[in-house]
């Protein structure tokens, strides 16, 4: 991709219409785990880091990885948004869909994303560090996450020194991330767990083995419609695979304990249970106003009823499609105009139903 080239010619009313690969809602474990995420922290040899660049070595980092970036390590066309020139919607949108941290967001200075098609691969330069390498699949896929995130980091790196030193690796703006700079993380739908108050277990369990958990934005984010991400804290003296296979290990122990307890609330309590689903799917259909907050209550009890074969329809898909589609930035460019909170409120209800109703 040239620097010719003109920035942001996506559409973002067409954007927010559909979602990235990563929702599709197939892979392995599945039905609890909606996606895996690798992300590694890089900075380009011979500049200041980020806070302390210039905005002419910035704008030169932005130039030197979109040059490196026609295609990411599978081929597939990537496209560059330029972050600095958006406005704060449509800003808010790409945080929404998971393909720019809020930091990136606010932000100031030249920085930008670039995404591939499906938005399974996106590199983000110029925020805390100068660029970060993120790769995302459905399932509990870290080892193709891993895999991928390799391949387009060794594509950068055959144009552009790292920071690197012998003994401590690669060198980021966070000192938590120097070593590897490598950040694992899995998002869950533990609907069973905070049902239970067993949620609290889980915590406690990831802090002591140097595991974060943590909402549906990540650091700083407080759960929403169950979604819980569990994520390495430590990066220095391991290997990815190390790593990786730590995540993996606790992961698997997390989705075994959620569909334990669901097995069990199946034969304990199903008709309770069963209602609960079907309230959940009559306010969802009936509704004409309704607050993002009780809208992930909600679609997490309905995704929950239909993986538990409470309900056939609506597929999983739609459903992982609606818990993006009914965020601000989404609903406010799925209508055409800014939304108040009550408008959005009205707006939301209304998209809900239509979607539910096929």
């Amino acid at each position: 991709m040239s620097s010719e080239e003109p920035d942001n010619s996506i559409c973002f009313a067409e954007l927010a219409r559909g979602c990235g690969e990563w929702l599709r809602g197939d892979g392995p474990d599945s039905d609890i785990v909606i996606s895996s995420r690798v992300r590694l922290a890089r900075n380009l040899a011979g500049f200041a880091f980020v806070s302390r660049a210039s905005a002419d070595a910035r704008h030169h980092i932005v130039q030197t990885i979109r040059q490196s970036l026609t295609s990411d390590a599978l081929g597939r066309p990537m496209q560059f948004l330029n972050v600095e020139t958006l406005c704060a919607l449509d800003a808010q949108l790409l945080v929404e869909r998971q393909l720019i941290s809020r930091e990136l967001a606010m932000n100031d200075g030249p920085r930008g994303v670039m995404v591939s098609e499906g938005e399974c691969c996106g590199v983000m330069i110029n925020e805390e560090d100068h660029l970060r390498i993120q790769v995302l699949h459905s399932g509990l896929a870290l080892n193709e996450c891993w895999k991928e995130a390799s391949a387009v980091d060794d594509q950068i790196e055959s144009q552009a020194a790292f920071a690197f030193h012998p003994q401590f690796g690669y060198l980021t703006a966070c000192p938590t991330n120097v070593g590897t700079g490598i950040r694992i993380s899995v998002m869950l739908h533990l609907p069973a767990l905070r049902m239970t108050r067993e949620i609290q277990k889980v915590h406690q369990a990831a802090q002591k083995i140097s595991l974060a958990v943590r909402g549906l934005h990540g650091e700083g984010s407080q759960a929403m419609g169950d979604f819980y991400q569990i994520s390495n804290q430590i990066t220095l003296g391991r290997s990815e695979e190390e790593l990786i296979d730590n995540v993996m290990e606790v992961v698997q122990n997390i989705v075994e304990w959620e569909r334990r307890i669901r097995t069990m609330a199946l034969k304990d309590n199903k008709s309770a249970l069963h209602d609960q689903v079907a309230r959940a799917h009559g306010v969802l259909t009936n509704a004409r106003s309704i607050s993002s907050e009780e809208t992930m209550h909600l679609l997490s009890m309905l995704r929950l009823g239909v993986r538990l074969g409470l309900m056939d329809a609506p597929e999983v898909p739609t459903i992982n499609e609606l818990f993006v589609q009914t965020q601000p930035a989404h609903l406010q460019k799925l209508h055409g105009e800014s939304l108040d909170s009550s408008e959005r409120n009205l707006a939301r209800a209304t998209w809900l139903r239509e979607k539910l109703a096929h």
